[in-house]
């Protein structure tokens, strides 16, 4: 299945990165010089992906204008006056989006892709993994031993086949949610009309044996503070 159309959770107000984050949304934060988002949207362009949806609250307006002429993917917005939170915020955008299978994004995840010659892109290597009938969220998740530029919480647990994927309370797992997934849209039917978490449809997927996960290959840096974000600054060209 190709997966051809996206989400990217770009509403919050990223208090933890104050004072950055005071004039200028979280995904528009430069890094190498360019935003956040440009680096997403350049890597679902070249994942085939042709349509993205972007909910907006928090400094919104400034995410509009520097998107919305976009040509390739089309950029479309939901607006939120009130921050509805990660699961109502796409629950209250679907209408935006087919009835098919897509990529979740947060809006301040940066990830790099293995060297061509050793790996597909993490985005390809979802989209190969992803299985419909068995699935309805697949993770990609880093591997907590290959974080050295941010500080990683042990998120989840996985067999290696991912088969079985669960979340550790006590932040124990050997593995940190990067906020990249694919999810299927029925994972939206029941769910509440108030503001809600993603976190408890992620719950729920793993409670009916629906949650699967595979490792990202690449780079991915947790961007929390200001620390983490001038260290990832400094150290960009190591990465890229």
């Amino acid at each position: 299945m190709i997966i051809d159309q996206a989400f990217i959770l770009a509403a919050g107000k990223g208090t933890r990165l104050r004072p950055y984050t005071q004039t200028c949304p979280k995904p528009m934060t430069e890094i190498g010089g360019r935003p956040i988002l440009d680096h997403t949207l350049d890597h679902l362009t070249r994942a085939g992906v042709s349509r993205v949806a972007m909910n907006l609250h928090h400094l919104g307006e400034q995410i509009e204008a520097a998107y919305k002429d976009r040509p390739n993917p089309e950029i479309l917005f939901s607006r939120e006056p009130e921050l509805l939170e990660t699961g109502a915020g796409v629950k209250n955008a679907l209408h935006l989006m087919k009835d098919a299978p897509f990529y979740l994004i947060n809006g301040d995840a940066l990830w790099t892709d293995p060297p061509e010659e050793t790996a597909p892109p993490a985005l390809q290597r979802l989209s190969d993994a992803w299985q419909p009938d068995h699935m309805d969220i697949l993770l990609l998740l880093q591997p907590l031993d290959r974080m050295t530029l941010t500080k990683g919480a042990g998120d989840y647990r996985m067999k290696p086949d991912g088969s079985r994927t669960r979340r550790c309370r006590r932040k124990r797992g050997d593995y940190m949610f990067t906020g990249i997934r694919i999810v299927h849209p029925r994972i939206f039917k029941d769910t509440p009309q108030e503001p809600f978490s993603f976190l408890e449809l992620m719950d729920r997927a793993e409670k009916s044996g629906r949650l699967h996960a595979i490792p990202h290959l690449g780079q991915w840096h947790h961007i929390s503070t200001p620390e983490d974000l001038e260290n990832v600054r400094k150290s960009y060209r190591d990465f890229r």
